[in-house]
């Protein structure tokens, strides 16, 4: 019943945290590594990742109609926008509009990263409820089943214990002079071993 605790490391907790910081500035670093190497004001490139968003953009919505997954349909999704903000960032020239962008999208995927993070700890609390109190209940039962056990325990040794004192006190009383097992039995008493095996021999 006892499971070990299990001490999360700072870098573990707070890498999810971040995972939206890392992928918007990973996606607007490549977009100006893109920019500087001939992305910018080149109309190909534009119209390429308008197209790659667009299709990402349709993937989700029929994603959305056909299955209806979220986890899916927010992915399709996420690809659309980082392919929609790496090509701005790449075509634009400067960097305030790509930092705005930067901006707007890191927000955003904040915004729909808590959703889920508030999800996962409602079930996450959920569980931890649920288990507490089926560990609580198990330990109940376990509790009185230990003190039946216990129980039964206590009345078997006193049970022997009050045989083994019956059976000296029988033996006791035998041994005394002028015990006679007959008046017992003429009492009503139960006859005892030793005055049938007297009245055999």
């Amino acid at each position: 019943m006892n499971e070990p605790i299990v001490a999360r490391h700072w870098l573990a907790i707070a890498a999810p945290k971040a995972a939206p910081a890392i992928a918007t500035t990973t996606v607007l670093a490549l977009a100006r590594i893109w920019n500087a190497n001939g992305a910018e004001h080149s109309v190909g490139n534009a119209v390429l990742m308008g197209a790659l968003s667009l299709g990402a953009a349709a993937a989700g919505v029929a994603a959305g109609n056909s299955t209806g997954d979220s986890v899916l349909v927010g992915t399709a999704f996420a690809a659309s926008g980082a392919l929609a903000f790496a090509g701005v960032a790449g075509y634009a020239d400067g960097l305030p509009l790509p930092l705005l962008l930067w901006s707007l999208a890191t927000a955003g995927a904040y915004g729909l990263a808590a959703r889920y993070w508030r999800t996962d700890r409602r079930e996450s609390v959920a569980y931890e409820r649920q288990t507490s109190e089926r560990r609580e209940e198990y330990a109940h039962v376990e509790r009185v089943e230990s003190l039946r056990a216990t129980t039964e325990i206590e009345v078997a040794r006193s049970g022997a214990a009050y045989a083994e004192q019956l059976a000296q006190a029988l033996i006791t009383r035998a041994t005394l002079p002028g015990f006679d097992p007959a008046v017992l039995e003429r009492a009503g008493l139960p006859a005892l071993p030793s005055a049938d095996l007297s009245k055999e021999h």
